[in-house]
Protein backbone atom coordinates (compact mmCIF):
# COMPACT_ATOMS: atom_id res chain seq x y z
CA UNK A 1 0.00 0.00 0.00
CA UNK A 2 1.61 3.79 -0.96
CA UNK A 3 1.44 5.94 2.16
CA UNK A 4 2.56 8.83 1.40
CA UNK A 5 3.99 11.11 -1.10
CA UNK A 6 7.41 10.14 -1.60
CA UNK A 7 6.27 6.63 -1.81
CA UNK A 8 3.93 7.42 -4.60
CA UNK A 9 6.89 9.42 -6.25
CA UNK A 10 8.75 6.20 -6.12
CA UNK A 11 6.59 3.85 -7.46
CA UNK A 12 5.21 6.41 -10.21
CA UNK A 13 9.14 6.25 -11.20
CA UNK A 14 9.59 2.99 -11.38
CA UNK A 15 6.40 2.16 -13.33
CA UNK A 16 7.60 4.36 -16.12
CA UNK A 17 10.97 2.88 -15.60
CA UNK A 18 9.24 -0.30 -16.12
CA UNK A 19 7.68 0.88 -19.18
CA UNK A 20 10.54 1.61 -21.13
CA UNK A 21 12.80 -1.69 -19.76
CA UNK A 22 9.35 -3.77 -21.65
CA UNK A 23 10.00 -2.22 -24.87
CA UNK A 24 8.45 1.13 -24.88
CA UNK A 25 10.16 4.32 -26.09
CA UNK A 26 8.04 6.53 -24.23
CA UNK A 27 6.30 6.80 -20.51
CA UNK A 28 3.93 8.94 -18.78
CA UNK A 29 1.49 9.51 -16.25
CA UNK A 30 -1.83 11.64 -15.33
CA UNK A 31 -4.05 11.97 -13.32
CA UNK A 32 -8.00 11.20 -13.48
CA UNK A 33 -10.09 13.64 -14.60
CA UNK A 34 -7.16 15.40 -15.64
CA UNK A 35 -6.78 19.40 -16.10
CA UNK A 36 -9.17 21.66 -18.43
CA UNK A 37 -7.38 20.19 -21.36
CA UNK A 38 -9.19 16.89 -21.59
CA UNK A 39 -12.94 19.47 -21.27
CA UNK A 40 -11.04 20.96 -24.67
CA UNK A 41 -9.99 18.05 -26.26
CA UNK A 42 -13.85 16.79 -25.70
CA UNK A 43 -15.03 19.29 -27.16
CA UNK A 44 -13.06 19.13 -30.29
CA UNK A 45 -14.18 15.47 -30.48
CA UNK A 46 -17.83 16.83 -30.25
CA UNK A 47 -17.49 19.33 -33.16
CA UNK A 48 -15.30 16.70 -35.25
CA UNK A 49 -18.51 14.18 -35.19
CA UNK A 50 -21.01 16.78 -35.85
CA UNK A 51 -19.11 17.70 -38.77
CA UNK A 52 -19.29 14.03 -40.07
CA UNK A 53 -15.73 14.37 -40.44
CA UNK A 54 -15.45 10.71 -38.94
CA UNK A 55 -17.33 9.33 -41.87
CA UNK A 56 -17.99 6.03 -41.73
CA UNK A 57 -16.02 5.76 -38.64
CA UNK A 58 -18.86 5.10 -36.60
CA UNK A 59 -17.19 3.66 -33.27
CA UNK A 60 -15.98 7.15 -32.67
CA UNK A 61 -19.48 8.29 -31.54
CA UNK A 62 -18.91 6.25 -28.55
CA UNK A 63 -20.04 8.48 -25.35
CA UNK A 64 -17.78 6.74 -23.63
CA UNK A 65 -14.67 7.91 -24.89
CA UNK A 66 -15.56 10.91 -23.46
CA UNK A 67 -15.43 9.47 -20.07
CA UNK A 68 -12.29 7.52 -18.98
CA UNK A 69 -13.98 6.68 -15.30
CA UNK A 70 -16.38 4.59 -17.34
CA UNK A 71 -14.15 2.00 -18.63
CA UNK A 72 -12.40 0.99 -14.70
CA UNK A 73 -14.18 1.62 -11.72
CA UNK A 74 -12.39 3.75 -9.29
CA UNK A 75 -9.99 4.79 -12.07
CA UNK A 76 -7.44 7.62 -10.56
CA UNK A 77 -4.54 7.53 -13.05
CA UNK A 78 -3.54 6.88 -16.76
CA UNK A 79 0.09 5.29 -17.78
CA UNK A 80 0.68 6.29 -21.29
CA UNK A 81 3.28 4.63 -23.56
CA UNK A 82 4.38 4.89 -26.73
CA UNK A 83 5.76 2.24 -28.74
CA UNK A 84 8.13 2.97 -31.80
CA UNK A 85 7.49 1.34 -34.89
CA UNK A 86 10.07 2.73 -37.37
CA UNK A 87 12.70 0.24 -38.60
CA UNK A 88 15.50 0.70 -40.86
CA UNK A 89 13.80 -0.92 -43.63
CA UNK A 90 10.52 0.04 -44.14
CA UNK A 91 11.23 2.37 -46.29
CA UNK A 92 8.36 3.39 -49.19
CA UNK A 93 10.72 5.40 -51.61
CA UNK A 94 10.81 4.21 -55.44
CA UNK A 95 8.04 1.33 -54.12
CA UNK A 96 5.52 0.80 -56.61
CA UNK A 97 3.14 0.20 -54.30
CA UNK A 98 3.47 1.81 -50.40
CA UNK A 99 2.13 0.76 -47.33
CA UNK A 100 2.04 2.86 -43.76
CA UNK A 101 4.90 2.08 -41.58
CA UNK A 102 3.04 1.64 -38.56
CA UNK A 103 1.67 -1.49 -40.29
CA UNK A 104 4.50 -3.10 -41.81
CA UNK A 105 5.49 -5.73 -38.77
CA UNK A 106 3.54 -7.47 -36.32
CA UNK A 107 0.21 -6.17 -34.96
CA UNK A 108 0.75 -2.99 -33.19
CA UNK A 109 -2.43 -4.66 -30.95
CA UNK A 110 -0.61 -7.16 -29.54
CA UNK A 111 3.02 -6.52 -29.20
CA UNK A 112 1.63 -3.17 -27.38
CA UNK A 113 -1.05 -5.37 -25.20
CA UNK A 114 1.48 -8.21 -24.46
CA UNK A 115 4.03 -5.61 -23.12
CA UNK A 116 1.41 -3.80 -20.60
CA UNK A 117 0.28 -7.28 -19.58
CA UNK A 118 3.80 -8.03 -18.11
CA UNK A 119 3.23 -4.36 -16.45
CA UNK A 120 0.05 -5.30 -14.96
CA UNK A 121 2.10 -8.56 -13.95
CA UNK A 122 4.40 -6.32 -11.95
CA UNK A 123 2.10 -4.15 -10.46
CA UNK A 124 0.30 -7.03 -9.35
CA UNK A 125 3.29 -7.39 -7.11
CA UNK A 126 4.73 -4.16 -6.27
CA UNK A 127 1.02 -2.35 -6.06
CA UNK A 128 -1.11 -4.84 -4.86
CA UNK A 129 -4.36 -2.79 -3.87
CA UNK A 130 -4.48 -1.59 -7.06
CA UNK A 131 -6.43 -2.96 -10.06
CA UNK A 132 -5.70 -1.59 -13.55
CA UNK A 133 -6.79 -2.00 -17.30
CA UNK A 134 -5.01 -2.31 -20.26
CA UNK A 135 -6.27 0.39 -23.35
CA UNK A 136 -5.23 -0.41 -26.97
CA UNK A 137 -6.80 1.82 -29.69
CA UNK A 138 -9.59 -0.43 -29.59
CA UNK A 139 -10.81 1.22 -26.47
CA UNK A 140 -13.40 4.03 -26.58
CA UNK A 141 -10.55 6.44 -25.22
CA UNK A 142 -9.47 9.73 -26.10
CA UNK A 143 -6.26 8.59 -26.52
CA UNK A 144 -3.70 11.43 -27.90
CA UNK A 145 -5.60 13.55 -25.69
CA UNK A 146 -4.32 11.28 -22.29
CA UNK A 147 -1.09 10.79 -24.43
CA UNK A 148 -0.50 14.95 -24.09
CA UNK A 149 -1.77 14.85 -20.44
CA UNK A 150 0.68 12.41 -19.80
CA UNK A 151 3.40 14.57 -21.40
CA UNK A 152 4.40 12.00 -23.63
CA UNK A 153 4.16 14.08 -26.10
CA UNK A 154 1.76 16.76 -27.92
CA UNK A 155 -0.95 16.61 -30.92
CA UNK A 156 0.25 17.94 -34.05
CA UNK A 157 -1.34 20.16 -36.87
CA UNK A 158 -1.68 16.40 -38.21
CA UNK A 159 -3.56 15.27 -35.81
CA UNK A 160 -0.48 12.39 -34.73
CA UNK A 161 1.13 12.65 -31.08
CA UNK A 162 4.58 14.03 -31.63
CA UNK A 163 7.61 13.54 -29.33
CA UNK A 164 10.58 15.72 -29.38
CA UNK A 165 13.03 12.70 -29.52
CA UNK A 166 10.53 10.01 -31.16
CA UNK A 167 8.68 12.32 -33.83
CA UNK A 168 5.27 10.68 -34.64
CA UNK A 169 6.30 7.21 -35.44
CA UNK A 170 4.59 5.78 -32.65
CA UNK A 171 1.57 3.95 -31.12
CA UNK A 172 -0.28 4.10 -28.39
CA UNK A 173 -1.33 2.17 -25.26
CA UNK A 174 -2.38 2.89 -22.09
CA UNK A 175 -3.24 1.08 -18.49
CA UNK A 176 -5.88 2.65 -16.37
CA UNK A 177 -5.36 2.22 -13.01
CA UNK A 178 -6.82 2.70 -9.30
CA UNK A 179 -4.18 4.37 -7.58
CA UNK A 180 -3.51 7.89 -7.79
CA UNK A 181 0.44 8.46 -8.91
CA UNK A 182 2.69 11.57 -9.19
CA UNK A 183 1.42 12.85 -12.98
CA UNK A 184 4.28 14.50 -15.44
CA UNK A 185 3.54 17.83 -16.56
CA UNK A 186 1.02 17.71 -19.68
CA UNK A 187 3.11 18.15 -22.79
CA UNK A 188 2.75 22.16 -24.72
CA UNK A 189 2.99 22.13 -28.12
CA UNK A 190 5.99 22.59 -30.64
CA UNK A 191 4.62 22.72 -33.56
CA UNK A 192 4.58 26.73 -34.12
CA UNK A 193 4.39 28.46 -37.30
CA UNK A 194 4.99 25.06 -39.52
CA UNK A 195 2.18 24.24 -41.53
CA UNK A 196 4.65 21.68 -43.40
CA UNK A 197 2.20 18.85 -42.98
CA UNK A 198 -0.70 20.74 -43.83
CA UNK A 199 0.92 22.21 -47.32
CA UNK A 200 2.32 18.82 -48.33
CA UNK A 201 -1.42 16.78 -48.10
CA UNK A 202 -2.11 16.50 -51.79
CA UNK A 203 -6.12 16.07 -51.15
CA UNK A 204 -6.11 18.63 -48.47
CA UNK A 205 -7.81 17.25 -45.98
CA UNK A 206 -5.66 18.41 -42.71
CA UNK A 207 -8.83 21.33 -43.25
CA UNK A 208 -7.88 23.43 -40.47
CA UNK A 209 -5.01 22.99 -37.88
CA UNK A 210 -5.63 19.75 -35.91
CA UNK A 211 -8.23 18.88 -37.91
CA UNK A 212 -8.27 15.81 -40.84
CA UNK A 213 -11.64 15.31 -42.66
CA UNK A 214 -11.74 11.55 -43.01
CA UNK A 215 -13.60 11.45 -46.75
CA UNK A 216 -9.96 13.55 -48.35
CA UNK A 217 -7.68 11.29 -46.53
CA UNK A 218 -5.49 8.97 -48.12
CA UNK A 219 -5.35 6.45 -45.40
CA UNK A 220 -8.89 6.63 -43.81
CA UNK A 221 -10.30 5.22 -47.83
CA UNK A 222 -7.59 2.96 -47.96
CA UNK A 223 -8.53 1.45 -44.78
CA UNK A 224 -11.35 2.37 -43.33
CA UNK A 225 -13.39 2.56 -46.58
CA UNK A 226 -15.85 -0.27 -47.80
CA UNK A 227 -17.08 1.92 -50.67
CA UNK A 228 -16.35 0.46 -53.92
CA UNK A 229 -14.45 2.70 -55.92
CA UNK A 230 -12.80 5.89 -54.57
CA UNK A 231 -13.48 9.58 -54.86
CA UNK A 232 -12.08 11.15 -58.07
CA UNK A 233 -9.74 13.68 -55.67
CA UNK A 234 -8.66 10.27 -53.84
CA UNK A 235 -7.91 8.16 -56.95
CA UNK A 236 -5.75 11.07 -58.75
CA UNK A 237 -3.60 11.39 -55.62
CA UNK A 238 -2.47 8.06 -54.37
CA UNK A 239 0.47 8.16 -55.89
CA UNK A 240 1.29 4.30 -54.93
CA UNK A 241 -0.40 4.32 -51.38
CA UNK A 242 -2.65 1.20 -51.12
CA UNK A 243 -2.74 0.54 -47.34
CA UNK A 244 -2.32 4.43 -45.43
CA UNK A 245 -0.84 6.92 -46.25
CA UNK A 246 2.66 8.67 -44.69
CA UNK A 247 3.19 11.96 -45.79
CA UNK A 248 2.10 14.14 -43.55
CA UNK A 249 4.52 12.30 -40.95
CA UNK A 250 7.13 12.16 -43.47
CA UNK A 251 7.23 15.72 -43.91
CA UNK A 252 7.23 16.53 -40.02
CA UNK A 253 10.60 18.54 -38.64
CA UNK A 254 10.25 16.38 -35.26
CA UNK A 255 10.40 13.28 -37.85
CA UNK A 256 13.63 14.41 -39.64
CA UNK A 257 16.09 12.43 -37.15
CA UNK A 258 14.29 9.92 -35.07
CA UNK A 259 16.03 6.92 -33.08
CA UNK A 260 15.07 3.38 -35.14
CA UNK A 261 13.24 0.16 -33.62
CA UNK A 262 14.90 -2.60 -35.45
CA UNK A 263 14.01 -5.81 -33.88
CA UNK A 264 11.38 -8.65 -34.89
CA UNK A 265 8.37 -6.80 -34.43
CA UNK A 266 8.68 -3.90 -36.67
CA UNK A 267 10.57 -5.63 -38.93
CA UNK A 268 8.46 -5.85 -42.19
CA UNK A 269 6.71 -8.40 -43.79
CA UNK A 270 8.73 -9.85 -46.69
CA UNK A 271 5.05 -10.02 -48.83
CA UNK A 272 4.70 -6.41 -48.21
CA UNK A 273 7.72 -5.26 -48.96
CA UNK A 274 7.35 -7.01 -52.64
CA UNK A 275 4.28 -5.27 -53.35
CA UNK A 276 3.68 -5.64 -57.30
CA UNK A 277 1.41 -5.98 -59.77
CA UNK A 278 1.50 -10.12 -59.14
CA UNK A 279 -0.59 -9.50 -56.30
CA UNK A 280 -3.42 -8.54 -57.91
CA UNK A 281 -3.83 -12.21 -58.85
CA UNK A 282 -3.75 -13.40 -54.97
CA UNK A 283 -6.78 -15.23 -54.05
CA UNK A 284 -8.61 -14.47 -51.08
CA UNK A 285 -6.64 -17.42 -48.97
CA UNK A 286 -3.35 -16.36 -50.25
CA UNK A 287 -4.45 -12.60 -49.24
CA UNK A 288 -5.52 -13.88 -45.70
CA UNK A 289 -2.49 -16.01 -45.01
CA UNK A 290 0.00 -12.92 -45.44
CA UNK A 291 -2.37 -10.42 -43.82
CA UNK A 292 -2.18 -13.08 -40.24
CA UNK A 293 -0.64 -11.59 -37.78
CA UNK A 294 -0.41 -7.96 -39.00
CA UNK A 295 -2.70 -4.99 -38.33
CA UNK A 296 -3.52 -5.16 -42.26
CA UNK A 297 -6.36 -7.99 -41.95
CA UNK A 298 -7.83 -4.97 -41.13
CA UNK A 299 -8.32 -4.16 -45.20
CA UNK A 300 -9.85 -7.32 -47.05
CA UNK A 301 -8.80 -8.81 -50.16
CA UNK A 302 -11.38 -7.33 -51.95
CA UNK A 303 -10.03 -3.99 -50.73
CA UNK A 304 -6.85 -4.86 -51.28
CA UNK A 305 -7.33 -5.33 -54.88
CA UNK A 306 -9.78 -1.94 -55.30
CA UNK A 307 -6.55 -0.16 -53.86
CA UNK A 308 -3.94 -1.41 -56.31
CA UNK A 309 -6.36 -1.69 -58.95
CA UNK A 310 -6.33 2.18 -58.52
CA UNK A 311 -3.19 2.96 -58.62
CA UNK A 312 -2.87 1.35 -61.44
CA UNK A 313 -5.14 3.11 -63.51
CA UNK A 314 -3.51 6.10 -62.33
CA UNK A 315 -0.38 4.82 -63.99
CA UNK A 316 -2.21 3.50 -67.20
CA UNK A 317 -0.92 0.03 -66.67
CA UNK A 318 -3.00 -2.66 -68.39
CA UNK A 319 -4.70 -4.87 -65.75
Amino acid sequence: MIQNHQEKKEISKKLKERAINEGFSISGIALIPGSSRLKLRTNALERWLSNNHHDEMKWMEAERRKNIGSLLEGAKSVLSVGFTYISSQNNNKDKTFKVGKFSQGEDYHKVIYKKLKNIGRWINLEIPDCKWKICVDTSPLLEKAWAEESGIGWIGKNSNLISKNNGSWFTLGFMILTKELVPDKPHQSLCGKCDKCIEHCPTEAIVEPFVIQSDLCIAYHTIESRGKFFPKKIKENLNGWVAGCDICQDVCPWNKSVPFNNNFETTPKEWIQNLNIDSLSWDDKTWKENLKGTTLKRIKPWMWRRNIKANLSNQSINI
